[in-house]
């Protein structure tokens, strides 16, 4: 049986418990349309508040420490983030990688400290405009996936994979359903050579700029199994469009 798609927005740092009204009104939505999987990943200072406004769609955070505890100020441990009612994090964000450096050996540690706490994992990973220009966009994601993704028996049941097309992301290029579809075949064989057959049921979420009006087109391209979606996901209006696409994609 196929997965239903599944359709995460994150919140980056955006989002006071004001917003909480946006993710009350998300579940309602998502109560309507159960043949996609919807998910919001709001700031660590919300995520308790969120899970008890919304009860049927998935929370998670955006990043979490790689230590389960001890002298790291300002960060947040797996386990905190799981006490706090997050069922999953998203780790390699391209802004994670860009803004704080880190490296897959860092995304990877990150990835295995969440699986150890219970959570599922959303793993990033994506090339930058250099990169893609210079044609060696799908051996860059090759290699991030190789350093990024955990291992283990299991594992795969609890990771997914989002496609971030960084030379994408404000800079008024954008990808072709071509290099979309690309990418996201690329991902899934080396997904296979990864987890062997478990890899075929790792969802490859793509990620650049995903909007109701090419939610459509894209989610109905090969191998992408949903959407991590930006800016798009702030207000249930924009947000709930996505996931409509995702539910009539499935049907």
């Amino acid at each position: 049986m196929a997965q239903r798609p599944y359709i995460v927005g994150n919140w980056k740092m955006h989002g006071t418990r004001a917003m909480l009204s946006e993710a009350r009104a998300i579940d309602r939505a998502a109560e309507r349309l159960l043949k996609a999987e919807v998910a919001i990943a709001p700031p660590f200072t919300l995520i308790h508040a969120s899970r008890k406004e919304a009860s049927l769609i998935g929370i998670g955070a955006q990043d979490c420490h790689a230590a389960e505890g001890g002298a790291h100020t300002g960060d947040i441990s797996a386990a905190m983030l799981k006490d706090s009612g997050a069922g999953f994090v998203i780790v390699g964000h391209s802004e994670r990688r860009a803004d704080h450096g880190e490296t897959d050996a860092a995304v990877k540690a990150k990835a295995e400290a969440g699986l150890a706490a219970g959570l599922s994992v959303i793993v990033c990973v994506g090339e930058t405009e250099a990169q893609r220009d210079s044609g060696e966009a799908e051996a860059v994601v090759a290699t991030q996936l190789d350093g990024s993704l955990p291992r283990g028996e299991g594992v795969a049941e609890r990771v997914t994979v989002a496609y971030e097309p960084v030379w994408a992301i404000g800079t008024g290029r954008t990808p072709t359903i071509e290099d979309i579809a690309a990418m996201h075949r690329s991902i899934r064989a080396r997904l296979g050579e990864i987890y062997g057959e478990a890899g075929a049921q790792v969802r490859i979420l793509y990620g650049g700029s995903v909007k109701p009006e090419n939610a459509s087109e894209i989610l109905a391209t090969e191998e992408v199994g949903g959407a991590l979606v930006g800016g798009a996901s702030l207000t249930a209006e924009s947000f709930v469009g996505i996931i409509v696409a995702a539910t009539e994609r499935a049907e």
